[in-house]
């Protein structure tokens, strides 16, 4: 039986494979584990970004929670950082937020987090999984009277998370032209705002979500519209968020993408300079650039990898104290700030060090050559993933592929943990040889696995 559980919280088409009945109870069984031991009427937040099925997996959800004793406490749409923050100055007991990300408006998900911010451990995961496969409909079970849960509303927790971050992380943004991007989603309302506030000249698109433009050619995955904004308005800098602002990519002011790991490398050795990088250290995953590890190596800074995910980055960092790391997605993780990725948080660090050191967001990226560098995406059901990986033929091709690159590249084949997809990844020299060989690869996994 597959994980209900995948890299990032439950997720799929919202109605057809994430329904009303799992959302309630993921709901009952997650106020079950995380709430179980309170010795008082647990509480739990409850946020959304802007999709148009959030309603009705939010009512859902909440009727699970309540239906199990807890209090909802709802808090609207928000990023889901806010939801990690405001779990714990909320004094709740555990946080639970409705987005699938950067996925289509199609899919959404739920995820968890505990009393202290933080995602959920596999075995708790696997423990709301197993209460929620085995609900059964028992009267016994089910608290009643006064020990019902209510839904209760927090209309302020946006403003409230906005200006913690101005408070976390301020910088004097005065006389900088800033266009920003905010995918239709989770942070379209309270992000111009913020950056206005602290001095930027704020140019703004993707603040109209409607239910259905979330991601929709906007956002960190499609960085075109904010490169024409950026070069129309001749900003400094642009910044583009995904759905639930978890992410984020800048431009420079000619429009060039600085993506996940060009942003740490720029932090990283801000904080180094500063005293404040731990054990000089920057976690990343294996998807990161080659160019990374050059720079690092340049600066003494020392590179950690771990598998793909943001929780493998985070247990990473948490067990040995280590104070950023990310992906090159955009994920980034700040751990003196923010128990989770940030895109907003990442962003104001990423303006203070360049505000720091005097420089254009172009000059600050030199720090780092950017290898060539292709991925590709090969749909493949969920139940065929395994097969895929393990197919002797393909393997053979990918071993080919490694003897061709010759230690001047690398290819890395992996399953999605959030989306029915293989991705491929390719970096060597010759792009156009490394975008050939992916293409191969990848209508090979296709052809052999696809539905």
């Amino acid at each position: 039986m597959t994980r209900l559980f995948g890299t990032d919280g439950v997720r799929g088409i919202a109605n057809q494979e994430l329904t009303p009945d799992l959302a309630f109870r993921l709901g009952w069984a997650g106020a079950r584990v995380l709430a179980g031991a309170c010795q008082h009427k647990a509480m739990i937040l409850v946020g959304q970004d802007a999709r148009i099925s959030c309603d009705m997996l939010e009512s859902a959800l909440v009727a699970g929670i309540c239906s199990a004793g807890a209090d909802a406490l709802v808090a609207g749409v928000v990023p889901t950082p806010a939801i990690a923050y405001l779990t714990r100055k909320y004094q709740c007991d555990a946080g639970v937020m409705i987005s699938a990300s950067h996925n289509a408006y199609e899919f959404n998900g739920i995820k968890f987090f505990s009393e202290s911010g933080y995602k959920l451990p596999d075995e708790t995961e696997d423990r709301i999984e197993s209460l929620t496969a085995n609900y059964r409909e028992d009267a016994s079970e089910r608290p009643v009277g006064d020990r019902v849960g209510r839904r209760l509303e927090r209309k302020s927790a946006a403003h409230d998370y906005a200006e913690h971050l101005k408070r976390r992380m301020g910088v004097d943004l005065s006389g900088l032209r800033i266009a920003i991007d905010c995918a239709n989603g989770a942070c379209a309302a309270i992000a111009p705002g913020l950056f206005a506030d602290l001095g930027a000249d704020v140019h703004a698109i993707g603040v109209e979500p409607n239910g259905i433009n979330i991601n929709d050619g906007c956002g960190s995955l499609h960085p075109e519209k904010l490169r024409e904004l950026v070069c129309r308005e001749t900003c400094d800098l642009g910044l583009a968020f995904d759905g639930d602002a978890d992410r984020m990519l800048a431009l420079d002011e000619h429009g060039e993408v600085i993506d996940g790991d060009v942003a740490m490398a720029i932090i990283a050795r801000d904080m180094k300079l500063k005293g404040t990088l731990k054990d000089d250290t920057l976690v990343v995953t294996v998807m990161s650039n080659l160019g990374l590890d050059l720079m690092a190596r340049s600066n003494g800074i020392q590179m950690v990898k771990t598998k793909v995910g943001d929780r493998y980055v985070l247990e990473e960092m948490l067990q040995h104290g280590y104070t950023i790391g990310g992906e090159q997605s955009g994920h980034i993780i700040l751990l003196e700030h923010a128990t989770t990725g940030d895109g907003l948080l990442s962003a104001l660090r990423l303006l203070r060090a360049i505000c720091d050191s005097g420089q254009k967001l172009s000059e600050a990226r030199r720090v780092m050559r950017v290898l060539p560098q292709v991925q590709r995406s090969a749909r493949i059901p969920n139940g065929n993933k395994q097969a895929a990986l393990k197919d002797e033929a393909i393997c053979s091709r990918i071993g080919a592929i490694e003897q061709e690159l010759a230690g001047r590249g690398r290819v890395l084949v992996r399953a999605s943990g959030t989306e029915p997809i293989i991705r491929v990844m390719l970096e060597g020299e010759d792009p156009e040889r490394i975008g050939q060989l992916a293409d191969e690869l990848t209508l090979m996994i296709t052809s052999r696995f696809g539905a």
